[in-house]
């Protein structure tokens, strides 16, 4: 192993979130739970959430993250700890860490422990059609942060000019990386797939020519240790699926709308703040929220700005955060197709909860 890459902590790896179709299998088995769970009369909305025992509106809510407690999840940990959760009317709002070895947003919905989760069109849309009732409200990033990462000496800056490269591909990313192919009227064997597990290593040492990453992840601590490198999203070449996606069971937006909206507004109000203040934005995820994590000030601060350009787009800065234009959503329903994944917009979206609370509070919006 080369001397400029020490083995990283399990508590940084992205694994497991980086799966494409990481809970799809999970995702059906929350099915048949939810129904054995409605069929003995469980309120599969919020495992109990609906508690006002502490004097509060809409008492405490179960909030599943997608991964461990980084600067992924800033806009959350500035709703709570400036109080927005709170004024909106939430007794308390548990954050619920993520990993490799958690269940599901999908089945925590499903099986009802969960209220709302972070989630990706790629693992809620075979849920769906599986037969779970659920619905993404709204999206955290504008993009997905998959990308290819190179040397800066010997940039790969396109998908064509992967061609007769060696690309190092995890097994669990492989079906992603297939669709970035087919997405560019690529073949497998217009490369050279290398087998990899996920500390970047050989492309370090020149084993391999480019890496399948997270914008904010590899490429920066790639840089911290020294090796300058490019990188370019899958979401600008055929592939623009969001992320960190707002998840619910179809009940909440039924019979809890309110409630959703309060929390949506939350949020906003959160990751407004996540937006404008980096700096502060690391310090919470360092220092308070993820703090058993070990995670290091410099690189989640570099971390929090490069996921700045994934939160924000021009379609943010006019209709609001989260939101999502039709065109962006046609062509996340467009991009899951060339997965196989055959899914209709009005099944896997319904923003209309969003709209509602920007048109109550345009001044969110900015």
């Amino acid at each position: 192993m080369s001397g400029l890459f020490r083995p990283v902590p399990a508590a940084q790896l992205s694994m497991g979130r980086r799966s494409f179709f990481r809970y799809a299998g999970l995702a059906g088995a929350a099915v048949s739970t939810a129904g054995v769970l409605a069929a003995c009369g469980k309120d599969s909305s919020g495992g109990g959430n609906g508690s006002v025992a502490d004097g509060s509106k809409f008492g405490t809510v179960a909030v599943q993250l997608s991964w461990l407690k980084n600067i992924e999840f800033a806009g959350e940990y500035f709703a709570d700890s400036k109080g927005y959760f709170k004024d909106a009317g939430f007794g308390s709002v548990n954050l619920i860490a993520g990993g490799a070895a958690s269940t599901s947003v999908e089945a925590g919905l499903g099986t009802g422990k969960i209220w709302i989760g972070m989630s990706a069109p790629q693992t809620t849309a075979p849920a769906i059609l599986e037969g779970l009732p659920a619905k993404i409200v709204g999206t955290t990033y504008q993009k997905n942060p998959f990308c290819i990462v190179s040397a800066a000496n010997k940039p790969i800056r396109s998908p064509q000019d992967m061609k007769g490269r060696k690309i190092g591909v995890q097994d669990t990313n492989q079906l992603i990386f297939d669709a970035l192919l087919a997405a560019n009227n690529m073949s497998p064997g217009d490369v050279t797939v290398v087998p990899a597990q996920y500390d970047p290593t050989p492309l370090a040492n020149g084993e391999v020519d480019g890496w399948v990453s997270y914008a904010t992840n590899e490429p920066i601590t790639l840089a911290s240790k020294g090796f300058q490198n490019v990188n370019f999203l899958f979401a600008d070449f055929g592939l623009p699926l969001v992320a960190e996606t707002l998840t619910v069971h179809q009940k909440t937006i039924d019979t809890e709308r309110d409630k959703l909206k309060a929390f949506l507004m939350a949020e906003v109000k959160g990751w407004k703040d996540a937006v404008a203040n980096p700096g502060e934005a690391a310090r919470l995820a360092v220092e308070v929220y993820g703090k058993d994590q070990r995670l290091e000030l410099k690189e989640q601060s570099l971390e929090a700005m490069a996921q700045n350009d994934l939160v924000v787009s021009a379609n943010t800065k006019a209709n609001g955060l989260f939101t999502m234009t039709d065109e962006l959503i046609a062509q996340n329903i467009a991009a899951l197709g060339k997965s196989k994944i055959d899914i209709k917009a009005e099944q896997l979206f319904d923003l209309s909860v969003l709209k509602e609370m920007f048109a109550e509070h345009p001044e969110l919006k900015q």
